[in-house]
């Protein structure tokens, strides 16, 4: 390092993150550990890929990302054009599509990148670490909100389907889809607010992206207030998720067994079915994720299930609907015998 202070700041500048980061990492590790440090300039632990490795499991990510774009896409534009489709059981399925392409193409890109270069250069800023946990605390908070809308619609449309009609407008829709991403929004920015307000005295990130957990172990200050939340948080979510799914599945049960039309109970029964295989599919591996929190011998299966847990239900929610609706299956067959008509012509 020059002595010179001139040349010292010229050699920083032009030297990267990774100098930038050891220069001012040049305290003690036990006085670091006692010290309000708040460095701006963080690094990602992320996942361990060997040589060998790096490239399959780049190619791997990347093909998944792209069917989780393009199959959410597809469905979300299917359902815009084909007016037959504006039903509000698909206009709030779109909110689940919006937010797997949102919660992906902005982690799952960054561990890409990551993947291709070594652990030690493996940087990131401190506000795009907090817009990364927003974007993942976000997509899985919204996840749980949307399906308990998805739910009450289905509870409608089966318990009460004279009334469907009158209850489920339009209004209704844009109400229900507000509270699902507003209620979602309110918990994730006072749980992030609690933790920006914390010192940072370390400034390495132990997962393969930011999140609430990894930001405020990066504080030496006490975090009790954000365990309490997260705790909180977590408990409220999951109790009023499961609780909702499981009343309304339950009414739903219960007036299908009251039914006399065989064919209307078993189409009922497939569509919820659909739902409750999506809802099952979300909360197991978000139930993992969390789970492995708690068990620091065992980082590398819960980063590896945190990845899992945004691009898994993000790739098979469009197959499951696309396979399951009648109605989405009718129109994509649709499309691709028109595709083929004018490819004759």
């Amino acid at each position: 390092m020059p002595r010179s202070p001139l040349r010292a700041a010229a050699f920083l500048k032009n030297s990267g993150w990774r100098l930038a980061l050891a220069f001012t990492d040049r305290r003690p590790p036990a006085q670091m550990d006692n010290a309000t440090y708040n460095s701006l300039i963080l690094q990602l632990e992320g996942i361990k890929v060997t040589k060998t490795s790096r490239y399959p499991v780049f190619v791997a990510l990347l093909l998944v990302y792209i069917f989780i774009f393009v199959a959410n896409l597809g469905i979300m534009v299917l359902i815009w054009m084909d007016r037959s489709l504006h039903q509000p059981m698909y206009l709030l399925f779109c909110n689940l599509s919006v937010n797997d392409v949102m919660g992906n193409s902005l982690l799952v890109p960054r561990v890409l990148a990551d993947v291709l270069v070594p652990p030690s250069e493996r940087f990131i800023h401190y506000y795009e670490c907090l817009m990364q946990a927003f974007t993942a605390h976000m997509s899985g908070t919204n996840a749980h909100t949307v399906l308990m809308i998805m739910a009450f619609d289905r509870y409608v449309a089966i318990c009460e389907p004279l009334r469907y009609a009158a209850i489920m407008t339009d209004r209704m829709v844009i109400k229900l889809t507000v509270s699902a991403w507003g209620v979602a929004f309110a918990l994730v920015v006072v749980l992030l607010s609690l933790t920006s307000r914390l010192n940072r005295c370390r400034t390495l990130v132990a997962n393969a992206f930011c999140d609430n957990a990894s930001l405020f172990k990066l504080s030496c200050e006490s975090s009790l207030v954000n365990n309490v939340y997260g705790l909180t948080f977590t408990v409220l979510l999951f109790s009023s998720s499961i609780g909702s799914v499981v009343l309304t599945y339950a009414k739903v049960t219960e007036a299908c067994l009251r039914g006399k039309s065989a064919s209307l109970n078993g189409r009922a029964l497939k569509t919820c079915g659909t739902h409750l295989c999506l809802y099952l599919l979300m909360l197991l591996s978000g139930m993992v994720s969390i789970a492995l929190h708690r068990f620091p011998q065992h980082d590398e299966y819960r980063k590896i299930s945190a990845i899992l847990f945004n691009v898994v239900p993000g790739s098979l929610n469009p197959v499951i609907y696309g396979l399951q609706s009648h109605e989405i299956h009718r129109c994509l067959s649709n499309v691709f015998r028109r595709r083929r008509a004018h490819l004759a012509f």
